[in-house]
């Protein structure tokens, strides 16, 4: 079966415009492909979270939420790898490998293999290369407010109504294919 199909526009041009702010990472280059250590160790990566540091939010931003989407996924609506909610006002960075240490009172929501940590890249062997959308999202508001469990489809629709900017790193990869 081929996996042919359009290329997916970018996720982010289907929202409502926002000013941009600063995301830079340790770890990643915008543009470029990432470490082995950010794949997924089902496809034979590390699946760390990946070190992320951003500046020059807008005033009046209470929280944070910071995002990891795959648009170019083989389904009708992408892949979420990572998902955090409600990060302080006052953070402005996360090592690597935070998944697992958010600062209170952040939490992590249900990506879309089901689990509440960074799910690393996994494109199918021999797709195109994916890109891969980390998002910071400058918030209006403390707590996001979508419950302890929601899809992170839920997350991004509140995040229309209160996303005062957004700073955004692409980073691809793209499984060899196999035989």
């Amino acid at each position: 079966m081929s996996l042919d199909r359009p290329r997916a526009e970018d996720p982010y041009a289907k929202l409502p415009a926002v000013p941009s702010f600063q995301v830079v990472s340790d770890d990643l280059v915008d543009g470029a492909p990432m470490p082995l250590d950010h794949v997924d160790d089902a496809a034979g990566g590390g699946g760390v979270s990946p070190h992320l540091r951003w500046s020059g939010a807008p005033e009046g931003t209470r929280s944070y939420a910071v995002t990891c989407f795959d648009p170019d996924a083989p389904t009708p609506s992408g892949y979420w790898h990572w998902c955090v909610v409600d990060l302080p006002a006052t953070t402005t960075e996360l090592a690597r490998g935070a998944d697992a240490d958010l600062p209170a009172p952040a939490y992590g929501v249900r990506n879309d293999g089901g689990d509440v940590t960074y799910q690393g890249a996994a494109p199918p062997p021999g797709d195109v290369p994916h890109r891969y959308y980390y998002v910071v999202h400058a918030v209006d508001v403390a707590e996001l407010g979508p419950g302890r469990d929601p899809s992170p489809a839920v997350v991004s629709f509140n995040l229309a109504f209160h996303t005062l900017a957004r700073a955004v790193l692409v980073a691809t990869h793209q499984q060899p294919a196999q035989g």
